[in-house]
């Protein structure tokens, strides 16, 4: 293990990636609000695609999967094919048509979509939701690798990594978060991939490919200790395996944050081959994660260390740098990991917050409450947002309620409820209208918070709409109630249902 003194370097090395990314956020810093949370430029099909994956690659993939695969094993794997799953979504459902239909975030494509201001409204307190409960779990990453790195309790890890994270936000910029993010992605993929290499080495197993060569690993957990990591379902049933399945796709076809991406591509073409290129690079880190939790598991097992349930969920977030610390890597490649870990909660926080100011000053500010705000005024409420988000998120972290991955899919599960059956139908069916939203969106919040708040007087509730898995029964409900109400209600007008035949669905452009 590491004791104080050898943290040094790690430390270095952390602060070392912030500042290179301060460096290049100086050279590109937000100067309009139209930049800011909104827009940005075009860095390409490949750098978007880049920019979509760091932009995803936040500590519940950093660190978040591989605890859940060290707790329950195959069954975990549902968040892999569940986060990944959802871009198929957007590419053949969703990619093209935002591109095309050219609104800046989730609220105002609603808003302008379904022609209502209160639409507009319950979609901006959605994606703020989704912003504070996405965060939460960042930030708790965040304290973590703090605590370890300063050798401090988790609460004053917390309060050091938020407060490090607005300085990070106030000096590089919204506009220094998007340019770099092809570095940043590189960042990632070097400080996730490079120690799992030289782990797999010292192990003994396949290390130029270790996503590929840890299925040895899995065989001598099996054969060594009886512990079958790959037992199918052990951690949770089938069904709600499926439906955490489902419910990751439906939220990743419907996150706030990662729809904007689609805006800053100039066509519908390199809006579809971003999100392919942003599949591929998110898949390089989620094959390695499992690689992490098997080592993990191994090498506790052989050093005799076997915990009972309770104290192993308690340290499943931090099984990355366990994983390296008792493989016995260099202080330099746990260095990496740590870096790695900060940057991906950093860059994550980064992206949501300011989706979620672009809310509050954009949709709800200026949309609703002053059309007349200048540029100067609606920068200052989304920077006073910005500031008065993190604080909440900072407040709800310091007592986390699950792990990482646990708390970023009740996220997913608001998002698959609520943006995705609004955008789905808004797309596809111009028979959809405003009360059918409206009433959809306040379907599926109710279905997602379902279970805490009714589950205890009607069991049915907790099979079917688990608070992490809910949108596999509460879509297609949401999508059920959206039909049903459009159909006896006034329909939209003919502007919209001509724009969306000609301009959405029309030649490609």
């Amino acid at each position: 293990m590491i004791d104080a003194g050898q943290k040094t370097v790690p430390l270095l090395m952390v602060a070392g990636v912030l500042l290179l990314f301060v460096i290049a956020g100086l050279l590109y810093k937000t100067r309009e609000h139209s930049e800011y949370g909104l827009t940005g430029r075009y860095t390409g099909r490949i750098g978007g695609g880049a920019a979509i994956a760091s932009n995803w690659m936040s500590a519940a993939s950093f660190l978040g999967i591989a605890g859940l695969i060290y707790l329950y094993g195959y069954a975990a794997l549902a968040y892999v094919i569940g986060w990944t799953g959802g871009y198929v979504l957007l590419l053949v459902l969703l990619a093209g048509q935002l591109r095309r239909f050219g609104k800046y975030t989730a609220p105002d494509f609603i808003g302008e979509r379904y022609e209502s201001s209160a639409a507009r409204l319950i979609s901006a307190l959605i994606s703020i939701t989704i912003t504070l409960i996405y965060s939460i779990a960042q930030f708790k990453g965040i304290g973590l690798i703090f605590a370890w790195l300063l050798g401090i309790d988790y609460s004053k890890g917390v309060i050091i990594g938020a407060a490090v994270l607005m300085a990070y936000i106030a000096i590089s910029g919204e506009m220094g978060v998007a340019r770099s993010q092809k570095l940043q992605y590189f960042v990632l993929m070097v400080t996730f991939i490079l120690p799992l290499m030289f782990l797999a080495y010292r192990l003994g197993y396949f290390w130029l490919l270790p996503q590929f060569g840890y299925g040895k690993a899995v065989t001598a957990l099996a054969t060594e200790f009886s512990i079958d990591i790959a037992a199918p379902f052990s951690g949770f049933g089938l069904f709600h395996w499926t439906a955490l399945c489902f419910t990751l796709m439906f939220g990743t076809a419907g996150l706030p944050h990662v729809l904007s991406r689609f805006y800053t591509v100039p066509n519908v073409r390199d809006a579809r081959w971003s999100v392919v290129w942003g599949l591929f690079f998110i898949a390089l880190i989620y094959w390695s994660a499992p690689a992490y939790a098997v080592f993990g598991k191994l090498l506790e097992a052989r050093a005799g260390m076997f915990f009972p349930p309770e104290t192993a969920y308690k340290m499943a977030d931090t099984v990355v740098l366990r994983t390296a610390l008792l493989g016995g890597l260099p202080v330099w490649l746990i260095g990496m990991l740590a870096a790695g870990a900060v940057s991906a909660a950093f860059f994550t926080v980064a992206g949501l917050l300011m989706t979620g100011a672009a809310s509050i000053s954009y949709d709800i500010y200026y949309r609703l409450i002053n059309p007349q705000a200048s540029e100067t005024r609606r920068m200052a409420v989304a920077k006073g947002a910005t500031l008065v988000l993190a604080l909440a998120v900072l407040l709800a972290a310091l007592n986390p309620p699950g792990l990482i991955a646990e708390i970023a899919a009740v996220a997913f599960a608001l998002a698959g409820n609520t943006i995705f059956p609004s955008f789905l139908l808004g797309i596809w069916w111009s028979g959809t209208n405003r009360y059918g939203a409206i009433a959809g969106m306040l379907t599926g919040i109710a279905i997602t918070f379902a279970q805490p708040l009714a589950g205890g007087f009607m069991p049915v509730i907790n099979t079917l709409f688990p608070l992490t898995a809910s949108s596999l029964c509460g879509a297609p409900i949401v999508i059920a109630v959206m039909i049903l109400v459009s159909r006896f209600t006034t329909p939209p007008s003919e502007e919209i249902q001509r724009f969306l035949a000609e301009e959405v669905h029309g030649e490609q452009q």
